[in-house]
């Protein structure tokens, strides 16, 4: 009797461990982001999905749900706190509301260039992002992405300098930096939710907006916005996101291949972007017929310097001190 209880007790521990192995072994990843497949999200969102399925061999299986299919990207990132939603890629500007220090990126004109942005975000200063916010949010910030340039357009008239921004209603995140710049520019801002932002340009309800490059095209904007204006104030990128709840049910070796398939995918959309983006304005202005504009920058960053002495003036030390080190590494 006793000899039957061990066994017992044997087959029971093996079938937990079964079943515990299982669990563990089969994850699905519904991955949102609100842009059609076409679009950069898609193309990096591929490549995740094959280098996560990839490294895990298999054990996890990460599903694209585009065009806002679980979440819009405004109510995402709360999403990812309650853990409703697995992972999505939001940009940087939209994160802001849900966590100020985000908004040091955001900064007209904070970044000289592209490889500025580089050594940023693969430095210190992104390192530290990544931590904070997992701290403060409890939302896992697995890589960066691609760099885009804002490219803005417009319905109403070419935009050639700053003079030109009077009186433009010009449709803007829902971000307080990027509403205090297009103010100094001479705009009239309109905070607008992205997926009102179509029709809101087809209405009149705005005149102008701005998008990475990409989005101008994957969506279209060209068919009835003209005037492509080319200013570079604003860099960004799209982090990819996940949920807490989402990563606490993966094992150590699979959020090890989902860190190292994100680490590829976001070293792979970056490069990508950076090839793309003469071919994406050469595209806009010719099959796209949009009207090209390069107003002058100077004194577009004159105006950019302020905003950034305005948001730094009452900021946190926190935010102080990661502005101090984008400028350092400037040189």
């Amino acid at each position: 009797m006793i000899k039957l209880k061990k066994i017992l007790v044997g087959l029971i521990a093996s079938l937990v461990i079964m079943i515990t192995h299982v669990s563990a072994a089969n994850v699905t990843m519904n991955l949102g982001f609100s842009t059609p497949e076409e679009h950069d999200y898609g193309r990096m969102a591929k490549r995740f999905k094959e280098l996560a399925e990839k490294y895990s061999n298999g054990t996890i299986e990460v599903k694209l749900r585009c065009c806002s299919q679980i979440s819009t990207e405004g109510e995402a990132f709360k999403a990812m706190q309650l853990g409703t939603v697995d992972a999505y890629f939001i940009t940087q500007n939209n994160i802001s509301p849900n966590w100020k220090l985000m908004d040091v990126f955001v900064l007209p004109y904070i970044f000289q260039d592209r490889d500025h942005i580089k050594r940023v975000l693969n430095g210190s200063v992104g390192k530290k992002v990544k931590e904070q916010l997992l701290a403060d949010t409890g939302v896992h910030l697995l890589t960066f992405g691609g760099v885009f340039f804002r490219d803005m357009y417009s319905v109403s008239k070419p935009i050639n300098s700053m003079s030109d921004f009077n009186g433009l209603k010009f449709r803007v995140p829902k971000n307080k930096v990027m509403i205090a710049t297009l103010k100094a520019f001479g705009a009239e801002p309109i905070p607008l939710a992205w997926s009102e932002t179509p029709t809101a340009l087809q209405t009149g309800t705005i005149d102008a907006s701005d998008n990475g490059t990409g989005t101008i095209k994957s969506m279209k904007f060209y068919e009835f916005a003209k005037n492509l204006v080319i200013l570079e104030y604003f860099s960004g990128t799209s982090p990819l996101l996940a949920s807490d709840r989402f990563m606490s049910k993966l094992n150590d070796s699979q959020r090890a291949a989902v860190q190292k398939a994100a680490d590829e995918a976001g070293t792979y959309m970056y490069d990508f972007m950076k090839d793309d983006l003469d071919t994406l304005r050469a595209w806009l202005t010719s099959e796209g017929g949009m009207k090209r504009s390069d107003p002058d920058r100077a004194p577009f960053i004159k105006e950019a310097q302020k905003i950034q002495d305005q948001f730094s003036k009452d900021a946190s030390p926190e935010f102080i001190a990661l502005l101090k080190e984008i400028r350092a590494a400037a040189n």
